[in-house]
């Protein structure tokens, strides 16, 4: 216990120190008080007289007395934000008196270091975050993108994919985030992929055409899997702009079913075809072979393509696509092989396209299969491995 006499002496003293003792001993006797009326007023008076004390030490210790107190005086608080700059941005972070008002004002003046203490109180409204947000300084915005508990407004998540895209870092950020929109999404994995197709290293270490093909199948595939997230989420907004912006082909379609990503799938089907998605689903389940091709017409598709989606309609319903890889090369090769056969090896122009995108995942998903497989009959296997009589003399090959 201090006694009142002994704090005033404090209070007055010359050493900085002694008064800056006294400011936080006032602070947590005032924030403490349950006595009389009386005594609380004559400690609030004395945490106004510590406002006026000429030493920054003085007032940082009366600040750091109350900055975490939902019970501290508003108006001291409030004279504190004003003071110099090492004690204005601990209130600015921590105090919790504050409101959005207090501080709406101050944001268009605030230099960084006073913008990314405040960008770290514990709670932040989206009006304060979209208004930061406007001053366009990269750490800043790096800062609030990177917390998860701030909402943003759909249209400001969008305009920083636009603005701010081709920035790495806060490419990163805006990818991380789980409320940024689909079609924002989408934009910035365009973004990364041509950012990976200019990267020196990248170029270097793989073939110019390996690395399109691994490009676009990695583009088609996080397509695919946001369409699915959105589709799950009953949102057809997606579809219909990939279908309005022309962004829907038929390797799209095929990558979608083969991926398993069958609600996407449904979504741009009842898009192309103006039709219920329940009824594209119960077709897509149960539908004969006339019904699907029925409701492909409607989609506007040509004959051809038509044929090639009801057949891998016909063999997802017998397989996992979603999960089994095997089962995607079996309905992979069996399509090729289906295509070679109908056309006798003569693939029609309209099919180009889709055939070219069956033969690249042929080879991609047998070698995802074919992974491990001699690893695990190696441990099995009994019999030696059967090898051809080498004893007779063989052509050697040209050196290279």
């Amino acid at each position: 216990m201090v006694a009142y006499q002994e704090f005033f002496a404090l209070s007055q003293s010359s050493d900085s120190e002694q008064r800056g003792a006294a400011a936080h001993l006032a602070a947590l006797a005032y924030l403490g008080h349950k006595g009389p009326a009386d005594e609380q007023a004559g400690l609030y008076a004395a945490l106004i007289g510590f406002l006026d004390d000429p030493s920054v030490k003085v007032r940082a210790a009366l600040a750091y007395g109350l900055l975490h107190s939902p019970e501290a005086p508003r108006s001291i608080m409030l004279s504190l934000l004003h003071d110099s700059s090492i004690i204005a941005r601990a209130v600015l972070q921590y105090s919790p008196v504050l409101v959005d008002a207090d501080m709406v004002g101050l944001i268009p003046k605030l230099d960084l270091p006073m913008l990314l203490a405040l960008s770290q109180r514990t709670k932040l409204s989206t009006r304060l975050a979209q208004l930061m947000l406007a001053r366009d300084l990269e750490p800043l915005t790096l800062r609030l993108l990177r917390r998860d508990d701030v909402v943003l407004e759909p249209n400001t998540l969008i305009d920083m994919v636009h603005r701010h895209g081709a920035a790495p870092e806060l490419r990163g950020a805006l990818l991380r985030r789980k409320d940024l929109p689909a079609e924002a999404r989408l934009t910035l994995v365009h973004a990364v992929a041509d950012a990976l197709a200019g990267t020196r290293i990248v170029k270097g270490a793989i073939a110019p055409e390996r690395l399109s093909r691994l490009l676009r199948d990695s583009s088609d595939t996080a397509l695919a899997s946001i369409g699915e997230r959105e589709a799950g989420a009953a949102n057809m907004r997606y579809a219909a702009n990939l279908v309005a912006s022309d962004g829907l082909s038929t390797r799209v379609m095929l990558h979608a079913v083969i991926g398993g990503h069958v609600l996407f799938f449904a979504d741009c089907l009842a898009e192309l075809g103006d039709t219920p998605r329940e009824k594209v689903f119960n077709l897509l389940d149960r539908g004969s072979r006339a019904a699907l091709n029925a409701l492909l017409v409607r989609c506007g598709l040509n004959e051809g393509v038509r044929n090639l989606l009801v057949r891998l309609i016909l063999h997802a319903r017998a397989a996992d696509l979603a999960d089994d890889i095997s089962a995607r090369h079996f309905v992979v090769t069996a399509l090729t092989e289906e295509l070679i056969a109908e056309h006798e090896g003569v693939i029609p122009h309209e099919l180009e396209e889709a055939f070219s995108y069956l033969s690249e995942q042929n080879i991609k998903l047998a070698r995802k299969a074919a992974r491990g497989v001699m690893a695990a009959f190696a441990t099995e296997a009994q019999s030696p491995m059967p090898l051809p009589d080498l004893s007779e003399p063989r052509l050697a090959l040209p050196a290279a």
